[in-house]
């Protein structure tokens, strides 16, 4: 058995819905500026994904219903985030124990509060290991469950081969989750790796509706953006 097909079976047996291999080196000059060099020097990384309970995403419309948006917060964001996590670590230690390094990304885990971003982005390992592409969200769209999807990233120096190549983005005119942003967060502009964040998103605005929503009811529930997308809700 190839690496590559020993550590897809690892992370298939843990319920994973995605997964794929990603070459890193098109993308060094953004990873350096995100992460520095800890996380640049890695050439390779392994995306893998959970897709998320429609059942629990159809409902965010009514998220103002406690029981709706407490569902969501636990089973659609800390459940499976710990489930990325202890899946992450599962594959780092059996690429260490074949000789190569490993370093694990958190699903969840901001570490920039000015620039409101973690030290890796899962969606680009998604993108470049050829899952899906990135909509007018900021998100990574999959052909198969939309954006209804949260990502984990493991980083290592094995010889893996890339399982794909970037997808082409296919949002087209579509302007659902612009429309549906209680914030106006999104600008419409689709995806284009050179250009910033700030072209199609403002993370700031995000967030501070997020604490405005912390204060007034307790939880941080919005998702509109993720529950709206014809390519997850079809």
């Amino acid at each position: 058995m190839t690496l590559y097909h020993d550590l897809k079976r690892v992370a298939e047996a843990e319920e994973v819905d995605f997964f794929g291999i990603a070459d890193l080196s098109p993308a060094y000059d953004a990873i350096l500026a995100q992460g520095g060099e800890l996380v640049a020097a890695y050439p390779r990384a392994i995306s893998i994904g959970i897709a998320l309970l429609d059942a629990i995403v159809d409902q965010l419309p009514q998220r103002a219903n406690p029981a709706v948006s407490m569902t969501y917060r636990r089973h659609a964001y800390d459940v499976v985030n710990q489930r990325l996590d202890y899946i992450s670590s599962r594959l780092s230690s059996r690429l260490q124990k074949q000789g190569h390094r490993a370093f694990p990304v958190p699903a969840s885990q901001r570490v920039d509060d000015e620039r409101l971003c973690a030290v890796f982005s899962h969606k680009l390992a998604a993108h470049l290991a050829g899952l899906g592409w990135i909509g007018k969200s900021c998100m990574l769209i999959t052909p198969e469950a939309g954006p209804r999807v949260r990502w984990a990233t493991v980083l290592t120096d094995a010889p893996l081969e890339a399982s794909g190549e970037p997808m082409p983005v296919a949002c087209g005119d579509c302007q659902e989750c612009v429309d549906i942003c209680p914030v106006g967060a999104y600008s419409g502009q689709s995806f284009r790796p050179e250009d910033p964040r700030e072209v199609r998103f403002d993370a700031h605005k995000c967030r501070q509706y997020f604490v405005e929503l912390e204060e007034a009811t307790g939880l941080s529930v919005c998702g509109l953006c993720l529950y709206v997308c014809p390519n997850g809700r079809d």
